[in-house]
């Protein structure tokens, strides 16, 4: 039996939120509308940043991208890939392509390493328990096992005392930006007296 009653505008429904812009809109004032999640999210901690950083053997940065703490680490690997530009010495265009990647065990996906591949990036990246175990289930199905370099991954560190040198500043460590674009320009003036 088909209903023919015309629901109604219940009075709890709300309108639009005053003000607000769809993603990639533009306000009135030429500035791009701020995405919804504000590189806030809730992990163990609380509401907590992701700070994904790519750094030369040098220790200095090239690329930072924030994100909300519930989000994984793979998935801004092409990202922040994406965002590396070296200038050269003698003029042209800006180099893109690393001469070797070492990346933490987090970043170990296909995606990432398809990335690379595609690239001929040769890299380091710790395989993960679980998709080893899925591997060797595959049997012949399964790749082989990606190389690692003990030696090359060692040099990791300077990224990882780089980080640990960022999060020393207070208005990085206690968050105290709403936007996410405020955030990330705030560790980009933390990092600029670092690399110096």
């Amino acid at each position: 039996m088909l209903d023919a009653r015309v629901p109604g505008t219940p009075a709890c429904r709300r309108s639009p939120q005053k003000g607000a812009l769809d993603p990639g809109q533009t306000r009135t004032d030429g500035l791009a509308a701020e995405l919804d999640d504000h590189a806030l999210g809730r992990s163990r901690g609380g509401l907590t940043t992701k700070h994904h950083l790519a750094a030369d053997t040098s220790g200095h940065v090239l690329a930072v991208t924030v994100t909300g703490g519930q989000r994984g680490d793979a998935p801004q690997f092409t990202t922040l890939m994406g965002q590396i530009r070296i200038a050269r010495t003698g003029g042209g265009r800006p180099r893109t392509r690393p001469t070797h990647v070492s990346a933490d065990q987090a970043y170990s996906s296909r995606m990432s390493r398809g990335y690379l591949r595609r690239r001929r990036i040769p890299h380091t990246i710790p395989e993960k328990r679980d998709q080893a175990g899925h591997r060797l289930r595959r049997g012949s199905a399964g790749s082989r096992p990606p190389g690692f370099d003990r030696d090359h991954y060692k040099r990791r560190h300077k990224i990882e005392c780089r980080i640990g040198l960022l999060k020393q500043a207070q208005a990085v460590a206690t968050r105290y930006d709403k936007l996410a674009i405020r955030y990330e320009a705030t560790v980009h003036l933390t990092l600029i007296p670092q690399s110096l």
